[in-house]
């Protein structure tokens, strides 16, 4: 099975800096509109079989010029959420962003016992991720028996989850790739594998898949950034 974890457009939350978590979330900004469309195009050749997006809506907003272009409905899956931020939630400060980042890529570590401040451990997070990434890998296998295809995923999900459960779950990544690479909005992480073979990293596009026309330097964007 091909993974193609793809992070959101950008959204108001990623300008201003904030750890914006919670749900439902916001939408996407202009920017972040113009990074959806450009996914669908930069995918023209690329075989989906499937499309999810997480509870989060600047998900399903990224997703849905691909689930047009493609034909594909998309699939809400519990589970793909960002990492909830606890008591950081909303904040701009650099001591925040740090403690956050510095909490995750712990996890992706291997560091699981460490907690976000008032939120989750990272056992927390990785029993709700692999357990949709789980249910994802099944619907994909029964589809792919069918067909006779190796299968294809795509998945919208966030910059903070993408890069600490593929940091932790590629086999072939080194420790402390995830927090040295950023992963910009629509940037795309590929992996191979399945839940029980194990996953392999087969490329990290750090930048926005519609090119650097579409990046924003002025923007902090706090879970897209190296720590």
């Amino acid at each position: 099975m091909r993974l193609l974890l793809i992070r959101h457009g950008q959204t108001p939350g990623n300008v201003l800096g904030q750890l914006d978590t919670a749900h439902p979330g916001p939408g996407l900004t202009e920017l972040g509109e113009r990074q959806a469309a450009a996914l669908a195009r930069s995918l023209v050749n690329e075989q989906i079989d499937r499309l999810y997006a997480s509870t989060l809506i600047r998900t399903q907003i990224t997703a849905a010029p691909l689930s047009s272009v493609r034909g594909l409905e998309i699939e809400v899956l519990e589970g793909l959420h960002e990492i909830e931020a606890g008591s950081l939630e909303k904040l701009t400060d650099k001591e925040s962003h740090l403690r956050y980042l510095g909490t995750v890529f712990g996890w992706a570590d291997g560091e699981l016992h460490r907690r976000m401040p008032g939120g989750p451990s990272g056992h927390d997070f990785f029993e709700r991720y692999d357990a949709s990434i789980a249910r994802i890998a099944t619907a994909a296998a029964s589809g792919t028996a069918a067909s006779g295809g190796a299968g294809t995923v795509a998945v919208v999900s966030h910059g903070a989850a993408i890069r600490v459960w593929a940091g932790l779950r590629a086999r072939n990544m080194e420790a402390g790739f995830a927090a040295r690479h950023v992963l910009a909005n629509t940037g795309i992480v590929a992996l191979e594998g399945d839940p029980d073979a194990g996953w392999r990293l087969i490329h990290w596009d750090d930048s926005p898949v519609g090119g650097l026309a579409l990046v924003d330097p002025t923007a902090e964007d706090p879970t897209g950034r190296t720590l």
